[in-house]
């Protein structure tokens, strides 16, 4: 991690926007606070929420991957293909500084791979795959089955994007696409693989001690309204 200037280099403030969030309005909120950690007003900051249903494209998506009904896609700056965020699915924007992009992102899948495991589920990485994913089983036309991804992107050595998580969203919402650009792969949650529902507030907490885990963080929570008046 490079060094910061008035801000406690071991800090993680952890802020939970909620439900419903409108994609846009987080993502103003990212650019905000990726600009005050990048003058060092503000130390490394975790926003944590739900979306209200959305579609985003990454630089790398295809048009064949988008959805062919018509269906609204956001185009966003960070890497990766096409992918939905919405109810059920935890999303976490870590907006941090670093100097290592692909430590960095093996961070957070290993932050996942360990949610994973505390509700359960056993994830892994795959090879060429970004994301942490639940293994198939050719021999029962099982296919491999994405849990999480990662999508970051990286500015003056902090990053802004970052990870999403399935809890207990409808698997339905990704047949309009191919998530990922995959297309011979499933979608799961955490609910799915366990057979119980398992809600995002049940693993906000859980993960947001993981990540900083992972971070090298102390974590301390911080409301929206006070993060806006730093």
């Amino acid at each position: 991690m490079r060094p910061t200037h008035g801000v406690d280099p071991h800090a993680l403030a952890v802020v939970r926007l909620g439900v419903d969030v409108p994609y846009e309005q987080a993502w103003s909120l990212q650019r905000w606070v990726h600009g005050k950690r990048v003058a060092s007003e503000l130390p490394d900051t975790l926003l944590v929420l739900e979306h209200a249903p959305v579609y985003t494209a990454g630089k790398r998506a295809a048009p064949h991957e988008r959805p062919t009904d018509g269906t609204p896609v956001v185009d966003v700056d960070r890497g990766g293909r096409v992918t939905w965020h919405g109810p059920g699915q935890l999303v976490g924007y870590p907006i941090v500084a670093i100097t290592d992009v692909v430590d960095y992102i093996c961070r957070l899948e290993e932050m996942m791979i360990q949610v994973c495991a505390d509700f359960g589920v056993t994830a892994r990485r795959v090879r060429g795959r970004a994301g942490v994913w639940a293994v198939g089983d050719s021999s029962l036309g099982l296919p491999d089955r994405q849990l999480g991804t990662v999508g970051i992107r990286l500015v003056k050595g902090v990053t802004m994007h970052g990870f999403a998580l399935n809890c207990a969203n409808d698997p339905r919402w990704f047949n309009r696409i191919i998530p990922c650009g995959l297309p011979d792969v499933g979608v799961s949650s955490l609910s799915a693989e366990t057979g119980r529902r398992i809600v995002v507030e049940e693993v906000m907490p859980i993960a947001e001690k993981r990540l900083a885990e992972a971070l090298g963080r102390e974590p301390f929570e911080l409301h929206e309204e006070d993060l806006l008046r730093r």
